[in-house]
């Protein structure tokens, strides 16, 4: 076989036990040992056969013929190795923009545990070389999306439903960012929006409770009231993760409002400024919708989850948040089916609990 031999196009029905592998994504694998079991095309009798096992070796002339036969379009991985594909993606996020033959789901999956780990290692330590190697992974999901908004969708498919302070980050930052594409549909498809708008929005809501890293892990996990000293302390967060942002050079609007004002209210009931509708901006009270839903939908230790055609009807009541964002999510939650079946599972959940 050469390398100029035309690519193989996927038979169909292959494409749903099998996928190609893309040569980048071969040479991200160790050298010797691959981490997943990898088949080869038998164009002769149209079937997949076993090239490479795992706990085997490969030898430097396997090494030159596999690169070969993945340029020829003739190497898949099984789609039942998809957690193990993942894990290896989810410490080289990037690579997600180069491989075509991954379904668009899988796409989400991998998402979902890079920004995940990205999350819980920079709130474990939220320093500025720990910060850009998120801020790495958030650019590759805002390319990912600037080719097309509307792939926020597989990623609300795929909230977490546990609550701790990454958990919900991650949650906060999903939901802020469809709540974003679900109210401007039209200025993205006009090219309205800009994409450092998208860039620095998409920081600011992933990173929007940084300030809690400064509280007690104690009271962060309290699962009682806590007392009026814990409490001065707690609402005190806001202001210490605006704090934070100079060291982090993110000294962007879009960022500051987020981290600021997401505990706002457009009535003045909010903290920690008690600032109303008129002196906040609108990252901020985007932010602030999309926290409260993520908490609302979410396991706490001191609450119970609500589903969240619930938690986007008691928004929608709810004064102190702004009309337009919340009658936007309700909406977004309604129309979308899979927020209904989400529903339906987390009602079949507490009933079984109950049982």
């Amino acid at each position: 076989m050469t390398q100029e031999k035309q690519r193989l196009e996927v038979p169909e029905g292959l494409n749903e036990e099998y996928y190609q592998i893309n040569p980048d994504i071969l040479a991200s694998f160790s050298k010797y040992r691959p981490p997943l079991n990898i088949f080869k095309f038998k164009e002769e009798v149209a079937r997949v056969t076993p090239y490479y096992q795992v706990g085997q070796r490969l030898s430097n002339e396997q090494i030159e013929e596999l690169a070969d036969l993945v340029k020829e379009g003739l190497i898949f991985v099984s789609r039942e190795d998809h957690p193990v594909y993942v894990k290896h993606i989810s410490y080289q996020l990037d690579l997600v923009l180069v491989d075509k033959n991954l379904k668009e789901s899988e796409v989400a999956d991998i998402f979902v545990q890079a920004l995940t780990m990205r999350l819980t290692d920079f709130l474990d330590q939220p320093v500025q070389a720990v910060f850009e190697k998120l801020q790495e992974d958030v650019m590759v999901l805002t390319q990912y999306l600037w080719q097309d908004i509307h792939k926020i969708r597989g990623l609300t498919r795929r909230l977490h439903r546990e609550h701790s302070l990454s958990n919900h980050s991650f949650n906060s930052g999903i939901m802020g960012l469809a709540l974003y594409a679900h109210m401007n549909d039209k200025a993205f498809a006009a090219g309205e929006i800009k994409r450092r708008t998208l860039d620095r929005l998409a920081v600011g809501m992933f990173i929007h409770d940084l300030g809690m890293t400064k509280i007690p892990i104690f009271i962060r996990k309290k699962d009682k009231p806590l007392t009026g000293d814990e409490r001065t302390k707690m609402l005190q967060h806001p202001k210490l993760g605006y704090q934070m942002l100079s060291k982090l050079d993110l000294k962007f609007p879009e960022v500051e409002q987020c981290v600021l004002e997401h505990h706002e209210r457009v009535d003045g009931k909010g903290y920690p400024q008690h600032s109303e509708m008129k002196d906040l901006g609108k990252y901020g009270r985007l932010c602030a919708v999309a926290d409260a839903f993520s908490a609302m939908t979410a396991k706490r230790p001191y609450a119970p989850l609500k589903d969240p055609l619930t938690a986007a009807g008691e928004l929608a009541r709810d004064n102190g948040f702004d009309a337009n964002a919340t009658k936007a999510l309700q909406a977004m939650v309604v129309t979308q089916k899979h927020w209904k079946a989400m529903a339906e599972d987390i009602l079949k959940e507490q009933q079984q609990g109950k049982g």
